[in-house]
């Protein structure tokens, strides 16, 4: 299976499958359709029936029940972009039998995986990892989820000997961008519930997500020749940087953990004339969340009334916590926990510091926590996949199916 993962999931990360934010067509680049043609071909070849790719790009199919046993039909899903931070690499570089000591990604740059800076990586040694080549991200998310429900699927067939319901697996485009599932056909999808293969490290298991809006702050100066600037000058700029000084220094990504919330300033630009600050507003607790929200526009308003109405703030919610959704049907989250006990694994039940297309598909009416994927430092150079994490989430997808026919 190792074999068989690691090329399946080289050949998807060939693929460029970077979606852009900025793009208004769906789905947002033309590679996820590309590489979405080449996941068709890949279902039918494999086996497996009712493949469709639909004018979204959404990418389908079902492994029929080869029991005679009336089984809620379940569903796994992964997305096929990767984030838009980072260019994708081509191909990944394979270290089998890790030493468990610091890996070297780009000797020209530096750019190294160290233990001081990743000190998790000393859980894998002694496997086989695919990382970066310290200039690109890998692509693990999702690709690597994609490769285990495609190869358990390719199993399961293969083994008829293991029975189970109906199966259905889905592949999506632009969930790095918050779009992954703005067109997904749930009732066609036709299943019970189903599991996003998006998660991090082995074991990971989350069926709660942040609260997540978008925020876009705009300033409006009054550029004036510097020469003559005085009393008259407004520079968006530093009024820009004063909103962002008011935010909560506390409350920023890298001072929070668990269940803390937090404000990221994800792009910022201007000039004395104009400045924009975008931000992503993220909490558990949906209270907190509005607290948050309402914050910002406290800040918005004081500063209009210290240098009058030049401030706009202009908020959009994207997602919501999946808990109260998925907690009246609790028993699909025991059913991954105790298929990750039969195969060695202990779960990690946390919520997800992040948001996931489960959380919307959840709201749309098909409950759907998160399990691992394997990877690790999602978004950037210092991406990398352990195989044999990818192997157990492979195997995972195989009991889960086997245990509801049971």
């Amino acid at each position: 299976m190792k074999d068989t993962l690691l090329k399946r999931f080289s050949s998807y990360i060939a693929y460029a499958t970077t979606s852009d934010e900025n793009s208004e067509t769906y789905p947002s680049t033309p590679g996820q359709l590309v590489f979405g043609d080449f996941l068709v071909e890949e279902l039918k070849r494999i086996g497996l029936s009712e493949v469709n790719k639909d004018q979204y790009g959404y990418v389908t199919a079902t492994l029929p029940a080869n029991c005679d046993k009336v089984l809620p039909t379940v569903g796994f899903i992964a997305h096929f972009d990767t984030a838009p931070d980072m260019p994708g690499i081509s191909a990944p570089r394979v270290i089998p039998n890790y030493d468990g000591k610091d890996i070297i990604l780009d000797a020209e740059s530096g750019t190294a995986l160290t233990l001081t800076d990743f000190p998790e990586l000393a859980d894998y040694t002694g496997q086989t990892l695919l990382v970066t080549d310290g200039k690109t991200l890998l692509g693990a998310d999702d690709k690597a989820g994609i490769a285990e429900i495609v190869t358990a699927m390719e199993y399961l067939l293969a083994h008829p000997e293991i029975k189970h319901g109906k199966l259905r697996v889905a592949f999506t485009p632009d969930e790095e961008i918050g779009k992954g599932v703005a067109h997904f056909d749930v009732k066609g999808f036709g299943c019970d519930f189903a599991y996003t293969m998006d998660g991090g490290a082995i074991g990971e298991l989350e069926y709660e997500n942040f609260n997540a809006a978008g925020a876009t702050i705009k300033v409006q100066g009054r550029n004036i020749h510097p020469g003559y600037a005085k009393g008259k000058m407004v520079n968006a700029q530093l009024i820009a940087m004063e909103f962002n000084a008011l935010l909560p220094e506390f409350q920023r990504p890298q001072y929070t953990q668990d269940y803390e919330g937090f404000y990221l300033l994800t792009r910022m630009e201007g000039t004395v004339e104009n400045a924009v600050l975008n931000y992503i507003i993220r909490d558990h607790d949906a209270e907190k969340f509005a607290e948050k929200k309402e914050f910002m526009q406290k800040v918005t308003a004081f500063l209009n009334q210290k240098y009058g109405d030049r401030v706009t703030c202009e908020i959009k919610d994207q997602y919501r916590n999946m808990r109260e959704m998925v907690e009246p049907v609790f028993h699909i989250v025991t059913l991954a926990e105790e298929a990750m006990r039969e195969i060695g694994i202990t779960p990690n039940v946390q919520p997800i510091r992040g948001g996931t297309d489960g959380a919307n598909l959840s709201f749309k009416g098909l409950p759907c926590p998160n399990i691992f994927a394997g990877g690790h430092n999602f978004h950037g150079k210092y991406e990398y996949v352990p195989l044999e994490s990818m192997v157990k989430a492979t195997e995972l997808i195989t009991v889960i199916a086997k245990n509801v026919a049971l």
